[in-house]
């Protein structure tokens, strides 16, 4: 009895045929008989077949061949499985391409998704997983990694290009959602490194500022990242063109908050004659103030419900909404600043009564320090045998709080083309920018630390973070329905590990357990199935920078 296996083509497509077949004697002659089609079975189970009948005249042997094979605990499985699942499902891998350069990167935008940290830390997160095998990886370190990152920048027009087009083939978006945020940075070495608005509060700290564009539902389709000392406006024309250049757009609204869209950019729209460009915008305290002194605008328009006026002259339309919470925010907010300035004119009256030296004047003068670094509004100062007290004026106080809570929406869109409450709908979509930014900046992908200096490299990181961020958003309306979040999903399926079979001291096949229940409900929701096992492709990473050479120097 033996296994009869050839491969033949029909149709322009190779096949397979396994079948268990004997061979006997009539009349002298030799015959051949089938006994069974084993076709449907797999690799493994012919190579097992074929092994037993090789050896049926001495089963001992059998024995002996299952001594020199061993079983043991493989790499990590789950996680890099789903996110290459997802990954191919989005389109990500597809963007990337095929190359060595292309799996390296999308082992960078995995490793920032998994466990954030520099490239050197992404190597040693390659060793405990099954990286290499699934993604088909030959050998690098972190100096590879770091040279992708100029690969990346180089290739990030046609990359989020290819994304694009997967995502919008025909009917592409007629709105756009744009923001701009900053990372601060420890040292002094970036090439985009400069001194600017820092919106991390991180006084005397160089910075980088980057814009993230996004379609009308929240997922990016660009990042570009600008020296730090950059402003919000000067970013603004470069997301036109290449709304208009790359992205072939005709008909389009910009939603920009009230310090990206001003009258430059606004003039940058109207501009751009062989298009139609559209913008909806957010008015600053000011500019409502100056409106309300001109008539256009009346205060008990301010109200829950959406209000609307047009300016007849210009046919810019102005979409009002006053927002209670808002309001109370606004109004505690003023409140404990006054408590502040309070006690610090309490440590003012106790040191003038200790101090009988001290002058009255210089602690007045620190508490009308604290009084403007605070924005109150204005307040009368008495003294009385060396006793400080302030109190609040009534008029400026109330003018202050006129406005709490009420905002304005500007916008050249026709009613026809969006009714005031779609208007505000579309203004309200920016929070999913901001909860971009948030997401990227610091609850899961960190984009900073920033553990590079050239430019090429920093606009390569900041890619990498968009890229994770399109994952963790697919990952998270996957498992919006389970109690737990995308961090603590993927905790769970790196607990999923190979069985790793070793043959003669060499490591041939990874298998894959069956996943306990928590694991299997995350691949279902997912939308993942595993495979029975997967070959071990013998590749190994390793880093340059040894730890131990660290800690001998130390």
């Amino acid at each position: 009895m033996y296994v009869d296996s050839c491969t033949y083509k029909a149709n322009n497509r190779k096949y397979s045929r396994h079948l268990l077949r004997e061979s006997y004697r009539k009349d002298g002659k030799v015959c051949h008989r089938t006994v069974a089609n084993i076709s449907l079975c797999s690799d493994e189970e012919i190579q097992a077949i074929k092994l037993a009948l090789k050896h049926k005249q001495n089963l001992q042997k059998l024995g002996d061949i299952n001594e020199n094979v061993k079983c043991q605990q493989g790499r990590s499985f789950g996680a890099v499985w789903t996110l290459w699942q997802v990954a191919k499902r989005i389109g990500l891998v597809h963007a990337l391409g095929s190359s060595q350069d292309g799996k390296q990167a999308l082992w960078q935008v995995f490793a920032r998704v998994m466990e954030q940290g520099s490239r050197l830390s992404a190597v040693r997160l390659a060793n405990a997983h099954t990286a290499c095998d699934i993604l088909e990886l030959d050998a690098f370190n972190e100096d590879a990694l770091y040279q992708n990152l100029d690969w990346l920048a180089e290739q990030q027009e046609k990359i989020e290009d290819r994304l694009f087009r997967q995502r919008y083939q025909q009917d592409k978006p007629d709105l756009y959602l744009y923001d701009v945020t900053s990372s601060y940075l420890e040292g002094t070495c970036n090439a985009l490194a400069a001194f600017g608005y820092n919106r991390d509060k991180k006084k005397g700290k160089r910075q980088i500022v980057y814009g993230l564009l996004c379609d009308p539902q929240g997922r990016p389709v660009s990042i570009e990242a600008f020296s730090g000392n950059t402003t919000d406006t000067k970013t603004f024309g470069s997301q036109i063109q290449k709304v208009l250049m790359r992205f072939s757009a005709k008909a389009v609204t910009m939603v920009g908050d009230r310090g990206m869209i001003k009258g430059p950019q606004i003039e940058q729209l109207r501009a751009e004659t062989a298009k139609i460009l559209h913008y909806i915008t957010a008015i600053t305290k000011p500019q409502i103030e100056t409106l309300l002194k001109k008539g256009l605008l009346q205060m008990d328009l301010f109200d829950e419900t959406i209000a609307e006026v047009i300016d007849q002259e210009t046919n810019v339309r102005y979409i009002l909404r006053w927002n209670p919470c808002r309001a109370a925010e606004i109004a505690d907010t003023r409140h404990s600043k006054w408590a502040k300035l309070q006690h610090r004119v309490r440590e003012q009256n106790v040191y003038l009564q200790e101090h009988t030296r001290a002058t009255v004047e210089v602690a007045k003068r620190k508490i009308k320090s604290l009084h403007t670094s605070l924005r109150l509004p204005a307040m009368s100062m008495t003294v009385k045998a060396r006793t400080i007290t302030i109190t609040q004026a009534e008029d400026s106080w109330q003018e202050a709080s006129k406005l709490d809570g009420c905002y304005c929406l500007k916008t050249d869109l026709s009613q026809a083309d969006a009714p005031k409450e779609t208007v505000h709908d579309r203004y309200k979509d920016l929070s999913q920018v901001e909860w971009a930014f948030r997401t990227c900046k610091t609850t899961m992908l960190e984009a900073r630390p920033v553990y590079v200096c050239l430019e090429s490299r920093t606009r390569g990181h900041l890619l990498v973070v968009m890229l994770a961020y399109l994952l963790v958003q697919e990952l998270a309306d996957c498992w919006r329905e389970l109690d737990l979040t995308v961090p603590e999903g993927l905790e769970e399926l790196k607990s999923l590990c190979t069985s790793q079979l070793i043959v003669n001291g060499r490591a041939v096949l990874h298998n894959i357990p069956k996943p306990r229940v928590s694991v299997q409900q995350l691949l279902d929701a997912a939308g993942v199935t595993l495979p029975k096992s997967i070959q071990d492709r013998g590749v190994n990473v390793s880093t340059r920078k040894k730890l131990t050479e660290e800690r001998k120097s130390a």
